[in-house]
């Protein structure tokens, strides 16, 4: 399975000119929210799909999001470009992640928590890798979708899924099954596509923070911690949670800033 996975990622389409043409705005000190409005709106399916997001209960705005500029405006252009990132991603690769036992808008949902749970946690902890991180969060279960379509091919869906509903570690089951792990297939995908480098290493390295470079482990404890607190089997679960903080704990990071950021999540979710 894992060969199979590895050549389906060598053949995967390019992303959408939209894409290329908002990471150089975002990228161009002189770039402004007017031009990145403009671009997002030549696809129907971002403005829609950024909208959508935009009115969601996870970011809680005061007011009912009508623009693409009032969007861009509220969300700033770091988060915009990772939201819109995400959304090309999940079309271009056609989401269907039902071995996983979730619905395509679960998998979505799961992805926005992650991501919202890293700024508000990551914001107290050190801003000047927040931007990475939140990107990394809101990406880092991408190679699922490649893992859910092989589950599906090789007609081992039941079994699975049936393991996946209980699992304390996901990541264990999908070795199991395919020989590998989403982050592995997720950093295949994007170094594929020409992804920052730093945050291709830290999605790599989040089930095996061990072997993670010392520069890079920062990234990968902090994106392993993210998903053990919001799974996809068990999002923000007491049990999730309080193995999240036994790892906030084992790290040495300040406890209170990660359950306070925990319990901002919750009250939207």
């Amino acid at each position: 399975m894992l060969e199979n996975i590895t050549e389906r990622i060598k053949t995967l389409p390019p992303l959408p000119k939209s894409f290329h043409d908002i990471n150089a705005i975002c990228s161009d000190p002189n770039g402004t929210i007017n031009q990145l409005a403009k671009v997002i709106e030549t696809d129907p399916m971002l403005v829609a799909n950024l909208l959508k997001v935009a009115n969601s209960p996870l970011y809680s705005f005061r007011r009912e999001i009508k623009s693409v500029l009032q969007a861009i405006s509220l969300f700033g252009m770091s988060t915009t470009r990772a939201l819109t990132t995400d959304i090309s991603i999940k079309k271009l690769l056609n989401v269907d992640i039902e071995p996983y036992g979730i619905s395509p808008e679960d998998f979505v949902q799961i992805s926005g928590l992650q991501s919202r749970l890293m700024r508000e946690w990551y914001e107290k902890v050190d801003k000047k890798k927040v931007d990475t991180l939140f990107l990394a969060a809101l990406l880092q279960e991408t190679g699922k979708i490649l893992i859910a379509d092989e589950i599906v091919k090789n007609d081992e869906v039941t079994p699975f899924k049936s393991d996946i509903e209980t699992a304390v570690n996901i990541a264990q089951v999908e070795k199991s099954f395919v020989g590998t792990t989403t982050a592995k297939i997720t950093a295949k995908i994007f170094e594929h596509w020409g992804f920052d480098e730093t945050m291709v290493e830290a999605i790599e390295y989040a089930d095996n923070i061990e072997d993670a470079p010392e520069n890079i482990r920062d990234y990968s404890v902090a994106l392993k911690i993210v998903k053990t607190a919001i799974p996809m089997n068990a999002p923000l679960s007491e049990r999730s949670v309080t193995i999240a903080l036994g790892m906030i704990q084992k790290e040495g990071f300040n406890e209170s800033h990660f359950a306070d950021a925990v319990e901002t999540i919750i009250e939207n979710f």
